[in-house]
């Protein structure tokens, strides 16, 4: 998995870079400055569901340019997937939402909204947790572990935090775009199951001890433009 985001990063850096290239060639004298709602999806999911059966999930993305190089942003999503610990075999199924906004440090020619961008969202999340299975940790005595598979699941749960963003977006055709984000997470409050933490959050992703997590994206989307100035 590891090298599949490599690849995914890899082949995001090439597309963008190159989009830059052909943008910078055209000619300035009579474009205007686009604004217009970007909506999309992230497809390292529906990419990850195939490879991996016990992972699904799908992630809606769109932004809006409400100023020069501000973005208002939004993400909708699902997962549904199963994680395996030493001694731990549970699912977790829920859905987020991340909002917040973006600003563009990138400096472009009249007409083009390409984005070298930072970021800040805040993201919810409601889901359940089933414990499918665990394993007692009694080693070092005289009793074989014994699995264990009570099928307990847990309702209502939720969780909140802060994500600060870095990422790239090019129009690689008109009005569609490629883009690549890299995040990062910090949990601020989670309602979490007695006697069992929430080691995975949908949109949040795996939860360390410290509360701190990542995250990335590879996004395609479609501009629609409403407004020329």
């Amino acid at each position: 998995m590891i090298q599949l985001h490599k690849f995914i990063f890899f082949i995001s850096i090439i597309f963008t870079c190159s989009a830059v290239n052909a943008q910078q060639e055209l000619d300035t004298l009579t474009a205007k400055d686009i604004f217009g709602i970007r909506v999309g999806i992230d497809i390292t999911k529906p990419i990850i569901s195939l490879i991996k059966e016990d992972t699904k999930g799908f992630e809606i993305v769109a932004d809006a340019r409400v100023y020069k190089n501000f973005y208002a942003a939004i993400e909708l999503g699902y997962d549904n997937v199963t994680t395996i610990e030493d001694y731990l075999n549970f699912t977790t199924e829920g859905s987020y939402v991340k909002f917040g906004g973006n600003y563009n440090a990138y400096e472009n020619w009249k007409g083009m909204t390409n984005e070298i961008y930072v970021g800040m969202r805040y993201g919810l999340s409601f889901f359940n947790q089933t414990l499918n299975s665990y394993t007692p940790n009694i080693y070092g005595t005289y009793f074989i572990p014994e699995t264990v598979e009570p099928n307990t699941e847990y309702s209502d749960l939720s969780a909140q935090w802060i994500e600060f963003i870095l990422g790239i977006r090019a129009e690689t055709f008109k009005n569609f775009y490629m883009g690549f984000s890299i995040g990062f997470k910090a949990l601020v409050s989670d309602k979490a199951p007695e006697n069992f933490q929430n080691l995975y959050i949908p949109g949040f992703y795996k939860a360390s001890l410290n509360n701190l997590g990542f995250g990335f994206n590879y996004t395609l989307t479609y501009q629609i433009p409403f407004n020329k100035k």
